[in-house]
């Protein structure tokens, strides 16, 4: 096996542990919810077009539809059409969840401190470099 492959394998098993270990610490929410909220929190009026979301994040837009739809159910966010495109929808982060949303960025910043205590601001650099890079590559 390659070193090219098996760095693939690797990233996608650490990704696999840490999503678990977050799920079980974030108050009830996911990593990947997490992710989405913080995502909309960074956005203007908390708000982005579901396509745009889906490109941040990495996923495609049936599979943002698929993570969307039982937060929708929940109360985390608000669909809202576009009165001008009935094509194009926005997720809104819903009132009352901005402080649950920087909680649960806090717990997960625990978390992490928690996982890996040597894990440096260094070493987080170099590793956003190296997997920018590879997300360049495969666009």
């Amino acid at each position: 096996m390659s070193k090219q492959l098996e760095s693939i394998f690797q990233i996608s098993r650490t990704f696999s542990i840490m999503s678990r270990r977050f799920d079980a610490g974030l108050g009830g929410i996911s990593l990947n919810e997490c992710i989405i909220l913080s995502s909309l929190l960074q956005a203007p009026e908390n708000k982005m077009r579901r396509i745009d979301l889906a490109e941040k994040i990495g996923f495609t837009p049936s599979g943002i539809t698929r993570l969307l739809l039982p937060m929708e159910k929940i109360g985390l966010v608000l669909r809202e059409k576009n009165e001008n495109d009935a094509r194009v929808s926005y997720v809104i982060l819903a009132p009352g969840w901005k402080q649950k949303v920087l909680e649960a960025i806090e717990r997960a910043e625990y978390i992490i401190s928690d996982l890996l205590p040597g894990y440096t601001v260094t070493k987080a650099n170099d590793i956003v470099k190296i997997l920018q890079e590879i997300t360049q590559w495969l666009k």
